[in-house]
């Protein structure tokens, strides 16, 4: 399997965990890390929320030496805060510093932040710009096929005219958010249209599917982001797969049920047990899905209050 070179930054494979808010916080980068993700990108971070020193950015900015390289993902829409921002916190950590140009929620899009900035090409070439400048770390950019119709491949242009290390395309429009089928053909002309890495994004649920993106669109990686939910074996399986052929067997019942309880140490670790428990609730209903009375134990989920409640439900459902 091919390495995959960002900038001066060499993972040792392609397979890169996507950024997702709410998901890809510093436990669940650790242990996909483990499994075998050759990047792990963390959850999107606000420029503006650094600068006003906002007290919860801070826990969203903590990177562990284990978990590297990391990517750490900023948004924003204003050039000047990101291009400060961004250097204030170069000395961190991370590997690759990525730019946001994906997010389709609302107050992001209203904001005219995330893939609202793939109707505003000068506004994106700007900011890409003074990012580029900012820092002396890899600069890439995440962009969707467009925002109500394609522009990706002219986005993408763009982005390696300002001097971006590697663009991230997700094949849905911001209009289809996550729903239809992701459009590969566009993530293989971006990768005709520029030199710089091109990973590609949307649907690579399984090692098959990886290996179909690869070959198809002829990209430089693939980024996984909902197909890791409660499933960070995918990149053990997916680098297993792609470097010797070979299709590793699912995790048994005691390998997912130790995975979860050093998921759930690693929560109460960093973040206390009021908030490592709630943050939990969701993990437990991708990791349990589909085992049996699994239905019964996703409503039990929601009523535990303590890590003592939600360790014994563990060992109940896993029994």
């Amino acid at each position: 399997m091919s390495k995959l070179k960002i900038g001066n930054v060499t993972l040792e494979n392609q397979v890169i965990l996507a950024p997702m808010a709410g998901v890809t916080d510093l436990p669940f980068r650790l242990l996909c890390r483990r499994q075998g993700a050759g990047l792990v990108c963390m959850e999107m971070i606000s420029a503006k929320a650094i600068f006003y020193h906002n007290k919860n950015t801070e826990s969203l900015l903590e990177i562990h030496s284990s978990e590297q390289p990391v990517s750490l993902q900023l948004f924003g829409s204003e050039p000047n805060i990101l291009a400060e921002m961004a250097k204030r916190i170069e000395e961190r950590p991370f590997s690759v510093l990525d730019f946001n140009m994906g997010c389709p929620v609302p107050k992001v899009v209203n904001n005219g932040e995330g893939s609202a900035l793939m109707k505003n090409p000068a506004l994106a070439e700007e900011i890409i710009t003074a990012l580029v400048k900012a820092v002396k770390k890899p600069v890439t950019v995440k962009i969707r096929k467009g925002f109500d119709k394609e522009n990706a491949v002219e986005m993408a242009k763009i982005a390696e005219g300002c001097g971006a290390a590697a663009i991230a395309v997700h094949g849905r429009t911001r209009e289809q958010y996550y729903s239809g089928q992701a459009d590969w053909d566009i993530i293989a002309r971006v990768k005709q249209a520029v030199k710089i890495p091109v990973i590609g994004n949307g649907d690579v649920n399984g090692p098959h599917a990886a290996k179909a993106m690869l070959e198809q669109t002829g990209c430089d990686g693939v980024m996984i982001g909902r197909a890791a939910q409660g499933n960070p074996w995918i990149f053990r399986d997916i680098v297993s797969y792609l470097e010797e052929g070979i299709l590793p067997k699912p995790p048994d019942k005691e390998e997912k049920k130790s995975l979860i309880l050093e998921h759930a140490k690693l929560q109460l670790e960093y973040k206390g047990e009021y908030t490592a428990v709630r943050e939990m609730r969701k993990h437990l209903a991708w990791y349990t899905a589909g085992l049996p009375h699994s239905a019964r134990f996703r409503q039990l989920i929601n009523s535990m209050e303590t890590m003592e409640e939600l360790l014994a439900g563990v060992q109940t459902i896993f029994a």
